[in-house]
């Protein structure tokens, strides 16, 4: 990262609400590797205030901002459920605004996630799903020691076109 950024890496509160609607809403349309939906448009400040809350003071979910001064440039996220058989897992979203990319902020996230996953009294597996063709992305996986268990062939469709995606995980 250059020298004269200063990020600051901290776990996302209910006060974050509208400032991370409005990142999601940015970064959504920077991008098409982004696996899962991020349509944003239905969320009140105060849903989000709530989700994370929620998140806050969950033992398998966390949301993790990386800041340029007041600004979110990236977000990290680990996301569990509360069913008993799986609730070991954790599934990991990692988006960055454009603008930063390339610069180191996705490892730094990526090892913030990890970091908190180890700490946790629950987690025991991470997993992620890339698009194949996301290979940067998935390099970076694989040097922080994700390894690919499978390839879904037509994964992900986005205007009219299928992508394969691979599922990666991390044991902790």
């Amino acid at each position: 990262m250059s020298e004269a950024m200063d990020v600051i890496i901290r776990e996302a509160i209910p006060s974050d609400a509208e400032q991370v609607l409005s990142f999601l809403r940015k970064v959504s349309s920077q991008t098409d590797y982004i696996t899962q939906s991020m349509d944003m448009t239905n969320v009140s400040v105060e849903e989000e205030e709530h989700h994370l809350d929620a998140i806050y003071f969950s033992e398998n979910n966390t949301l993790i901002l990386a800041l340029e001064g007041e600004d979110i440039i990236g977000m990290a996220t680990i996301y569990g459920t509360d069913e008993t058989k799986t609730k070991h897992i954790g599934e990991v979203g990692i988006v960055i605004d454009q603008s930063y990319w390339g610069i180191g902020l996705g490892r730094l996230l990526m090892e913030e996630l990890i970091n908190w996953a180890d700490e946790s009294s629950i987690l025991a597996r991470l997993e992620l799903k890339v698009q194949e063709r996301n290979e940067r992305a998935r390099s970076l996986y694989q040097k922080i020691g994700f390894e690919e268990e499978a390839r879904m062939e037509r994964g992900i469709k986005i205007d009219g076109e299928f992508f394969s995606v691979c599922l990666m995980s991390y044991l902790i």
